[in-house]
């Protein structure tokens, strides 16, 4: 561990004192002492009052990542531990946690470092130099906090296959942390069994933070006719026919997502009333418009459509696209499920962009539910880093 300080430019640190986790780059005045890249270092403004302590990684345009306001804190496996129950606390307060995010980065002051708890398996993804090294001792914490409560980890698997990890100048890796085991693994989240496969799912295998919109969307299902979009394994579409839904289809671009998709409407016997479709969404949405078809509710849940700001111009244009098929799609009355995972696609800017697709398909909205996010997905205050999942149920009305 280095002994380096960091010291801000005068006038700088906006975002940090804010209550932000990042220092980028451009904030930083100088770097006195010897480090190398990963070492906790100190943080101080550019008049020398203390602002804490993170991790550095010059190879980053995010130079540093914030663990602690504490300069004199020790950083150790103790240091870790705590965190790792703190965060656990607070889920058995706020989520069921048969299948929940244990720590979710920044928001449980563990930057870059994500994981998962489905069932008896632990999946992490482990995205910044610093808190790379401190891999196994946060592991560790895991097991030895849950094993308090009376739950035995069965095994521990890494998803460290982000691309973003090449932005701190790491290598892309999965595989096993201990002993091998079954990857295809049986979860029960709010009454609907699926098989999440840990190994080759996207990303640590399951999207837990639509969590409680997918139980938003059954009251609206019951004899109803549903099309699910970017279905994934299936959440929304079970959860529409656990609902009694009369008909429902899941469409997405994935084979293996779709396989997936079946065999979970197989372990809830819903495979009669839901069934799947392997196809482009931005496709088949204009051909279910010719042919005539049409839905009670149509659910849009699809991948971030940018991953930074320079892109978002180009995402604005799917987001609408995909909305103005899908509210055509709406009968008149029917109900419209829309939401964006992208972090840079703002509320504002995707509020916008309904907008313009309700005019473009000649419909009028009206506002059911505005949510975000699962709770074990938390969202620290007045930093954004941690919010992303904006998320809408409309009724869709015929212009009048």
């Amino acid at each position: 561990m280095g002994t380096a300080v960091v010291t801000l430019k005068k006038g700088e640190g906006r975002l940090l004192k804010s209550g932000g986790m990042w220092i980028f780059d451009n904030e930083i005045a100088s770097v006195m002492g010897s480090f190398i890249n990963g070492d906790v270092v100190y943080v101080r403004d550019f008049d020398g009052y203390p602002l804490g302590q993170g991790f550095i990684n010059t190879a980053s345009k995010i130079t540093v990542r914030m663990l602690t306001r504490d300069e004199h804190l020790i950083i150790d496996s103790a240091f870790f531990r705590k965190r790792v129950s703190d965060a656990w606390n607070y889920r058995k307060m706020t989520v069921d946690t048969g299948c929940c995010r244990i720590i979710f980065g920044e928001a449980d002051f563990l930057p870059g470092f994500v994981a998962d708890k489905f069932s008896d398996v632990i999946v992490i993804q482990s995205l910044a130099l610093g808190i790379d090294r401190f891999k196994s001792e946060i592991v560790e914490a895991i097991k030895e906090v849950l094993a308090e409560d009376g739950i035995k980890v069965r095994g521990v698997y890494e998803r460290s296959d982000a691309k973003v990890r090449r932005n701190e100048g790491m290598e892309l890796y999965k595989g096993f942390i201990g002993p091998e085991f079954d990857t295809l693994v049986e979860i029960n989240e709010n009454g609907v069994r699926y098989e999440v496969d840990v190994e080759d799912g996207q990303k640590t295998g399951f999207f837990l933070d639509q969590k409680y919109n997918r139980v938003a969307i059954r009251k609206l299902c019951k004899g109803k006719d549903v099309l699910d979009c970017f279905t994934h394994t299936g959440s929304f579409a079970l959860n529409a026919g656990i609902a009694g839904a009369k008909s429902v289809l899941g469409v997405d671009a994935s084979e293996l997502a779709v396989r997936q998709a079946e065999r979970n409407a197989a372990l809830n016997g819903l495979q009669k009333r839901v069934s799947f479709k392997c196809a482009d969404v931005f496709e088949l949405l204009p051909g279910l418009e010719q042919a005539g078809e049409k839905f009670d509710l149509v659910i849009l849940d699809p991948p971030a459509f940018t991953k930074s700001r320079n892109s978002v111009k180009n995402a604005m244009k799917g987001y609408r696209e995909i909305n103005l098929r899908a509210m055509r799609l709406v009968k008149d009355g029917g109900f419209l499920a829309t939401c964006s995972c992208s972090h840079f696609m703002t509320e504002d800017l995707l509020e916008k962009t309904i907008v313009q697709a309700a005019g473009g398909a000649g419909v009028r909205l009206r506002l059911v539910e505005k949510r975000t996010q699962a709770p074990d997905h938390p969202v620290i205050w007045p930093s954004d880093e941690s919010y992303y999942l904006k998320f809408y149920i409309f009724q869709v009305l015929k212009q009048y």
